[in-house]
């Protein structure tokens, strides 16, 4: 089933996620060069690819790239109303990868998938398992991962 995010503010518990499920989320980012330049600094990638305007002029993309952190993080972003607002842990991030280069000025969006859920160790929670798909706005794939993640239990967690 295909929902739309809702943008509760509470976000979504552990019962609301159902395998099967792929969610479109209703938020989009669009990326400037200033956080491109900027995150990729506070990181110290130096990459001519993010930096170097002349150089890339004869690359094949013809242009500076969006460094691949930012483009990970900014979906994972897109869709942490639903799926990080209940969160109690991140328990891993598996199969990353970049698709296609994004650049300055694209706009991104994210669709998660749901994959798994199982009971936790714990009365509290349960573990989702998810697939992130981030798309620019011509709705071309840029990175697909995997997430495993702790999630709060509606019955124990939502009156307090």
């Amino acid at each position: 089933m295909t929902k739309i995010s809702s943008l509760t503010a509470d976000g979504w518990y552990f019962e609301d996620f159902t395998v099967g499920d792929v969610v479109r989320h209703a938020r989009g980012k669009t990326v400037g060069e200033i956080e491109n330049v900027m995150f990729t600094n506070l990181v110290m990638n130096t990459a001519d690819g993010h930096f170097n305007e002349h150089k890339m002029k004869d690359s094949p993309v013809g242009t500076r790239i969006v460094f691949g952190g930012i483009t990970i993080s900014l979906v994972i972003g897109l869709s942490s109303q639903e799926t990080a607002t209940n969160a109690l842990a991140e328990l891993g991030m598996d199969k990353l990868r970049l698709k296609k280069p994004v650049l300055h000025g694209d706009t991104l969006y994210a669709i998660t998938e749901v994959l798994e859920t199982s009971p936790a160790d714990r009365e509290d929670a349960g573990v989702v398992r998810l697939r992130h798909i981030g798309v620019n706005e011509k709705d071309e794939i840029v990175f697909e991962g995997e997430r495993k993640v702790l999630m709060k239990r509606r019955a124990f967690w939502a009156d307090k």
